[in-house]
């Protein structure tokens, strides 16, 4: 097979990192004497950033997000690896995908130093070309400008690039950057309206669509 690019999204691709991001949130509200949010309604707010995160945990609590997101910031980076884990697989198809020639990439709405962080905790940074996250380019996921700017470094056109995450922030930023795009139904998000090329349940799948 031509080497591919294959750019990954990172909470709910390739970490299960839904506890932590609890964690903090529940932290942060707790600093505002808020009771805490059950996993699972957090969980839902997941996909659009930290900004949009914060935003959806205090909504109709008259918290300013902007004195929020100061607090948040020093919670979220203490707790970035306590309960998080690799979904099964992730390690050694990583690295079959790398060994294969296919060259890996990592575009997430998470704080650029915080991915750093966690790729680096779980011994996977130094198969990624590229790390862009919140704060790498102007815009996130959706918008395509972070594809685009993996696209144009690694000298990939849009028709050997893929997208794959588990949102449909994802699949659209691949669609408007005119890539191809898996979805992780495993994963936390949802595909909503987007259709994306190709769905897997595990992350096992990947080492048969993107063979040597």
């Amino acid at each position: 097979m031509t080497p591919q690019l294959l750019i990954f999204d990172l909470d709910g691709t390739l970490i299960d990192s839904r506890a932590d991001l609890a964690t903090a949130v529940n932290l942060m509200r707790r600093h505002f004497t808020l009771p805490p949010l059950p996993l699972d309604t957090i969980t839902a707010f997941v996909g659009n950033g930290v900004r949009a995160l914060v935003t959806r945990a205090l909504q109709g609590t008259g918290v300013d997000v902007d004195e929020a997101m100061r607090v948040q910031g020093p919670l979220y980076r203490a707790h970035l690896v306590d309960e998080t884990v690799l979904y099964p697989g992730v390690f050694d198809i990583l690295h079959r995908l790398h060994q294969a020639g296919h060259r890996l990439a990592i575009a997430t709405n998470k704080p650029v130093d915080a991915c750093e962080v966690i790729l680096t905790h779980f011994r996977i940074r130094p198969l990624f070309d590229k790390v862009l996250g919140g704060g790498s380019t102007p815009n996130l996921k959706p918008h395509p400008g972070a594809v685009e700017t993996i696209m144009a470094g690694t000298g990939f056109g849009a028709a050997d690039t893929w997208m794959i995450g588990d949102n449909d922030t994802d699949l659209e930023c691949a669609r408007r950057a005119g890539a191809r795009s898996v979805f992780c139904a495993f994963g936390i998000g949802d595909r909503r309206a987007e259709t994306p090329t190709v769905t897997i349940q595990t992350f096992d799948e990947l080492a048969g669509l993107f063979p040597a």
